[in-house]
């Protein structure tokens, strides 16, 4: 009898050890000490003195790791306190997303309104938002693919690079007015679901004229290469963050142009690969400003 009530005890004693352990690793999966879970996202927003349509963002700093930041062309790291030039008029959202021990991330985001265009820093891109057929008729084919394998689409306000692969290319290009000296950025929304090979996109602002057939080298300013590191998987933001082709004049990675003599020069993008992404390379609001 004696040894029956210490048997049921002793399995009364396992099972009780046994759930007690189970507890606890729940509890450890749930709350993780690792993972911060009070990220605060908020941020301040404060124009900066004699300098037109340009802001500082400042985040709080309290838990927070680094930075991201979308001012509605796709996200971007950055830092906690980020200038922006905002150079059109219109109204913008900011998000902020902060993120905090464990990869834990919050959002917050607010509006600015921006009430005048800065004369000076005015997009002389023409056509760059691919909205309508006249801005789609602002770009001129470099006629890089005569059996058009590869070829240009328009569609949902951006245009399309497609190829089969086999290093078919092709190319777009308009020409814009410079001044000498002048610092001028470009940069543009550049996007793609699926990685490529063997694969490049680059943009030029030469001064040598695009001639039908004959793949244009002058003055290579940015872009995407697999062999540099990029566009090997899905990507999407602004040229400018997420390129890694390095500038011509600079030699580095750089969207920053300037020319000896006030004129005529050619803004070209052209892109091919060996194995080039099914889905095509997306591209939406080319600019070209002075800086």
């Amino acid at each position: 009898m004696n040894l029956n009530i210490y048997f049921r005890k002793s399995v009364y004693l396992m099972l009780f050890l046994a759930l007690g352990t189970l507890n606890s690793c729940t509890e450890d999966v749930n709350e993780n000490p690792l993972v911060a879970t009070n990220v605060d996202a908020s941020f301040t927003i404060t124009p900066v003195a004699g300098a037109m349509n340009t802001y500082l963002l400042t985040a709080q700093p309290k838990g927070v790791i680094f930075s991201k930041w979308d001012l509605g062309d796709g996200a971007f790291n950055g830092k906690m306190n980020q200038v922006i030039s905002l150079p059109d008029a219109g109204t913008y959202t900011v998000t902020h997303t902060a993120v905090g021990a464990g990869a834990a991330m919050t959002t917050s985001s607010q509006q600015i309104v921006v009430a005048q265009t800065d004369p000076a820093k005015g997009n002389l891109v023409q056509g760059g938002t691919f909205a309508t057929a006249a801005d789609q008729a602002k770009w001129t084919s470099a006629q890089l693919s005569p059996s058009g394998a590869a070829f240009w689409s328009f569609a949902n306000n951006s245009a399309t690079i497609h190829s089969p692969g086999g290093w078919a290319q092709e190319g777009i290009y308009q020409a814009i007015e410079v001044v000498k000296d002048r610092e001028y950025t470009i940069d543009m929304n550049v996007s793609c679901p699926s990685g490529s090979d063997e694969t490049w996109f680059e943009v030029y602002a030469g001064k040598s004229v695009p001639q039908p057939g004959v793949e244009y080298k002058d003055n290579k300013v940015m872009g995407l290469s697999t062999w540099d590191g990029c566009a090997k998987d899905k990507f999407s933001g602004r040229l400018s963050g997420i390129g890694c082709v390095k500038n011509d004049a600079t030699g580095t990675v750089s969207n920053v142009v300037k020319f000896s003599e006030s004129g005529k020069i050619y803004l070209l993008i052209r892109s091919g690969g060996n194995t080039f992404t099914k889905d095509g390379i997306t591209v939406s609001k080319i600019e070209f400003r002075g800086k």
